[in-house]
């Protein structure tokens, strides 16, 4: 941990360092995902999904940053490399082969619904260890992915 004047202890903010870099892990692996389904989806609704999917990675990348940036705030060091990523995210891998709006917008919803029950789990996980503002922030994420989720699940069709 590196030096600051933030009045958490020491083992609060090494414990909100560690479920942190945890959610950037998944966040960074999110945003690969959604981006991954921005440059392979095809079909006729193509520009608005394809558009879509650009906004939500933007936005991913937005909470991936607010994420890493509370590490920095507390501490530590940001682990946000692709390779961290890779070798310590939550989600599931993203499905390679598939080119169809609807089954990519079934991909990224899922991965979205999966962060963001994480984060709600990690809000919880904050709060009882006492760091209320990395709870808060979590909170903050969460109600914009689920954001982000609404917007691509209107394009998957429940007929």
């Amino acid at each position: 941990m590196h030096p600051t004047h933030n009045t958490l202890s020491e083992n609060v903010r090494t414990r909100s360092v560690e479920l942190l870099n945890l959610h950037l892990a998944a966040a960074i692996d999110l945003q690969g995902q959604v981006k991954q389904a921005h440059w392979n989806v095809r079909g006729p609704g193509f520009i608005g999904i394809h558009r879509l999917f650009d906004a939500v990675a933007a936005k991913v990348g937005e909470y991936a940053d607010m994420i890493a940036e509370r590490v920095g705030g507390l501490g530590g060091a940001a682990l946000g490399t692709v390779q961290t990523a890779a070798r310590t995210s939550f989600l599931i891998p993203y499905p390679h082969g598939i080119a169809d709006e609807k089954q990519h917008a079934f991909a990224v919803s899922s991965s979205l619904a999966a962060f963001g029950q994480a984060l709600r789990g990690a809000n919880e996980k904050a709060t009882g260890f006492g760091d209320v503002d990395t709870a808060d922030m979590l909170i903050d994420i969460s109600r914009g992915i689920g954001q982000q989720l609404w917007l691509v699940e209107s394009h998957i069709s429940r007929t």
